[in-house]
């Protein structure tokens, strides 16, 4: 019965189609989460030989029709997950700590496993009087570092950067007012200045958890000036259409129970046939 495992192989791809369809759903009220879709790829052992698949050019006998052309030792998987980071609607909440991005741009945090970033804009002040988000992690200053090329004035601007706790945004009481460029006032002061950071490739960026982002390769950032536009007192909303979602849900439901009683039906013809060369 080794054509069983192409339906098993069809119910695990299936299933995993269903627990990230179902996150999204989970996540419908999270704070600017990005929803996730996975991409499936068939793999057919007569393009995998190298072999072309012959239809054979003649008067077609019964038998012809049951040719499998490697059908039975195909296989379908899931290739692999991405990330749609479409913009999600935008909703006041009169909250001065509040921010939401209008772009691609990201919120540059750091926490006890380094840098990230985040588009949720629920901000605090922790009692160290340091801006953090709901996590915990410290939001990040704008860092401005001049234009250079790759020799040594390279390596000597490397060493004038700062760590990231050097970097931290600390208010004091009062009032805080954040302009569209990202910019924190206090008392008619500029006290720090957001860093926002946008990506040449945004595909580059590894989900971590539901709303923080992981970047690998420091040449993705963008050096030029970001177009993302903050918007204080306001909250980005989920890009899921829980509508949509849930139409997908039952499509991804009811493909999975189809591929069971795909199992079940070989499952019951191997027993009968077992039963039988039993009798013999």
């Amino acid at each position: 019965m080794k054509e069983l495992w192409v339906p098993l192989s069809g119910a695990l791809a299936q299933q995993r189609k269903v627990e990230t369809i179902a996150n999204n759903v989970a996540n419908a009220n999270t704070t600017a989460f990005k929803k996730d879709r996975t991409v499936f790829k068939e793999y057919l052992s007569a393009y995998e030989k190298g072999t072309d698949i012959d239809l054979p050019n003649k008067e077609w006998a019964p038998e012809d029709f049951y040719r499998s052309y490697g059908a039975e030792k195909a296989h379908p998987k899931v290739d692999g997950s991405y990330t749609n980071f479409s913009q999600g609607q935008i909703r006041p909440t009169n909250n001065p700590f509040d921010i939401a991005l209008e772009g691609n741009g990201f919120i540059e945090v750091y926490g006890p496993n380094g840098l990230r970033y985040t588009r949720k804009g629920n901000l605090y002040v922790n009692q160290d009087k340091e801006l953090v988000t709901d996590q915990g992690m410290k939001v990040l200053g704008k860092l401005d570092l001049p234009e250079v090329g790759d020799g040594p004035e390279a390596i000597d601007v490397v060493k004038q950067i700062p760590p990231p706790e050097a970097r931290t945004i600390k208010l004091q009481e009062g009032r805080v007012t954040i302009n569209n460029q990202g910019e924190i006032f206090q008392k008619g002061s500029l006290v720090a200045k957001l860093n926002i950071v946008e990506f040449k490739e945004i595909s580059g960026l590894r989900k971590e958890g539901n709303s923080l982002f992981i970047n690998q390769d420091s040449r993705n950032i963008k050096k030029t000036e970001t177009k993302t536009i903050v918007h204080q007192g306001s909250l980005e909303l989920s890009n899921v259409n829980p509508v949509e979602e849930m139409s997908n849900l039952i499509k991804a439901h009811r493909n999975l129970e189809s591929i069971q009683r795909v199992i079940k039906t070989y499952d019951n013809i191997a027993n009968k046939a077992y039963n039988d060369i039993a009798r013999f």
